[in-house]
């Protein structure tokens, strides 16, 4: 960190000086203009300010100069680096620049890195630029069709183009089939692009096309990419079944992320016996039938995300022999019938994310899988790395073109969005399902979750001390149930706890005041008319509580069931307390039982009138 010293100005004979990825601040000193043996500097990654020395600019022997991802500023015209009459490789993207690039004309490149430079159109200089093999234009203030010459911009030697983040609608050609052979790395994600699903070389490695408006079917040409290891086609208006041919990609293909689309039908079966995928996000579709067994076959998977569709079949039990899963996300489909206990001594032992809520799951809560749950067990130590870092990356360049496994999860009362998901990050979300019986002592041992829902079932039994042993959980909801008894006063130890519902249940007596409870409101506790003390309205009778309220006659139970509500969770959008998932829909609606609640309300008042 600090500014680089000035001792750097002794230094004549060094040729390569690579700072990258520190926090090094300051303005880039003018004394690097002395370094006249320079051919290669990288100051990328860090926290420069201000603008770009025009010592830099005179340094005849440099080939390569990356100042990609700092807070430079200023107008940078690259007329100006001719004089370095050896370089061919400039970094300047994710800066506060404006850069001027009519003068390429002049300068052959091999790298261009001008993301995020305020620029408002496709520079036709590019056009004379026969030996680029990186090109990043992300970012900018592009907007419009993209030009039909542009696809012809070093179409021999191109093998990375970045034109994601800007306002393209479409392609001078369509359907688009891009001729750049050698093109291995496309992002084109965050425009505005319409039509149907450009046709990539089957040379193409890594194909980000999300967040746009493109529709229409997946083409078969797709299941040429005889490399492909990343396809991004989230978040677009795409329509049809998914080509049977896809699953001849599993040999290379890591990566594939279609979720947010409108395809219908089966997912397709695998072929072979060997899977590389360790990521698959087909949420938010309208996909039907069962779960592909042939998913067993991919030892790598670390991500699985099959929520917001029409899946029916029963738990995948199944899945329980990859040692890498980590995310597993069917909410919201129509899987059923009981869970069961494990099988084996081993199941899902990698687990951290485990969503399976809005379905129609039975039984008891399945305290056997959660024995052999370790990763929610053990504590990590790298609080700094995420879950999908061993993806390869492509990206020697661009800051910006990465890809994460991202989710949008409620929790806390409030929608939180995952760009990345943390290794330490552990969640159990089984609401909205018919789980009966008890709260098994089993949950107990997973002592590094964070967030547990177990809401909106039927579950029955006091609400268990040994939920204290989760002394990193942060949100607890297990409203909407039938729990009995009080709230114990173990549960005050859990000093992280932000946030917990045990709304619309049976609970009595006095509600504990010590530490993260006294920060609690009414809404954690409402619907259950035996409880007292703040923060309700009703006062206990005495400093140890006043005795359970129960019902005196059947009348009175009647009217005690009409003020439960009678949730039904259609798609989650946001909630009142805590509501944990990944976002995959729209709205929370409940429903109270108004025939009863009229019926009783209208003898109360006949009682009343005798």
């Amino acid at each position: 960190m600090g500014d680089i010293p000035l001792s750097f100005q002794n230094l004549l004979e060094l040729r390569f000086l690579t700072l990258r990825s520190n926090q090094l601040s300051g303005e880039i000193p003018s004394l690097l203009g002395r370094l006249t043996q320079l051919i290669d500097v990288d100051l990328s990654f860090n926290q420069f300010h201000g603008a770009i020395p025009s010592t830099i600019f005179q340094l005849q022997d440099l080939y390569s100069l990356n100042l990609n991802s700092n807070n430079l500023s200023g107008t940078v015209e690259l007329g100006r680096f001719s004089e370095a009459k050896s370089l061919i490789i400039i970094g300047l993207s994710s800066n506060k620049l404006s850069v001027i690039v009519e003068s390429l004309i002049f300068d052959q490149y091999t790298a261009l890195g001008l993301g995020s430079c305020n620029l408002n159109h496709f520079p036709e200089s590019l056009l004379f630029q026969d030996y680029l093999f990186f090109l990043d234009l992300s970012y900018n203030n592009i907007s419009g069709q993209v030009p039909e010459w542009f696809l012809d911009v070093s179409n021999k030697n191109l093998r990375h183009l970045n034109l994601s983040g800007n306002f393209l609608t479409s392609f001078a050609q369509e359907p688009l089939f891009f001729m750049w052979e050698n093109l291995v790395v496309a992002d084109l994600r965050f425009n505005e692009l319409e039509g149907s699903i450009p046709i990539p070389h089957p040379e193409m490695w890594y194909y980000f096309i999300s967040n746009n408006k493109l529709s229409g079917e997946i083409s078969p040409l797709i299941c040429n990419l005889r490399s492909i290891q990343m396809i991004d086609l989230s978040y677009n208006n795409l329509t049809g079944f998914l080509p049977q041919c896809l699953s001849n990609l599993s040999g290379t293909l890591e990566v594939m992320s279609l979720q947010s689309n409108n395809f219908v039908g089966r997912i397709p079966n695998l072929n072979g016996n060997f899977c590389a995928l360790s990521m698959i996000d087909l949420s938010c579709n309208k996909l039907h039938g069962p779960l592909p067994r042939s998913l067993r076959n991919c030892d790598n998977l670390e991500f699985l995300n099959i929520g917001n569709n029409q899946i029916k079949d029963v738990f995948p039990s199944w899945l329980g022999s990859l040692l890498n899963l980590k995310v597993l996300i069917l909410r919201y489909n129509r899987f059923h019938g009981l869970i069961g206990e494990s099988t084996k001594r081993v199941e899902f032992p990698a687990l951290q994310i485990i969503d399976l809520s809005q379905n129609i799951f039975s039984g008891s809560l399945p305290s056997g899988y959660f024995k052999h749950w370790t990763a929610m067990k053990a504590f990590e130590t790298n609080l700094s790395s995420y879950i999908g870092d061993a993806i390869k990356r492509a990206w020697i360049f661009s800051s910006d073109a990465t890809f994460d496994y991202s989710m949008r999860v409620i929790a806390k009362g409030i929608q939180m969005n995952y760009s990345k998901i943390q290794r330490y990050l552990t969640l159990i979300d089984l609401s909205s399902n018919n789980f009966s019986g008890a709260i098994p002592e089993a949950i107990g041992s997973l002592k590094q979750l964070k967030l547990l829902n177990l809401s909106n079932n039927i579950l029955v039994g006091s609400l268990p001390p040994f939920l204290a042993n989760l002394t990193n959980l942060e949100a607890l909801d297990l409203s909407q149930n039938q729990l009995l008894g009080e709230i114990p006063q173990e549960l005050t130890q859990l000093t992280s706890l932000a946030v917990i519902n045990v709304s619309y249940n049976r609970l009595t007596g006095p509600i504990p005041l010590l530490r993260q409870f006294a920060t609690f409101e009414n809404n954690s506790y409402k619907g259950n008319l035996g409880l007292c003390g703040t923060p309700l309205s009703r006062k206990c009778r005495d400093p140890k509580g006043s005795p359970p309220l129960t019902p005196t006659s059947e009348k009175d139970q009647d009217l005690g069931s009409a003020m439960e509500l009678d949730w039904k969770i259609v798609c989650m959008g946001y909630a009142s307390g805590l509501v944990i998932g990944v976002v995959l829909g729209n709205c929370l609606i409940t429903r109270r039982r108004a025939q009863n609640l009229v019926k009783n309300f209208g003898r109360s008042k006949q009682r009343r009138r005798k």
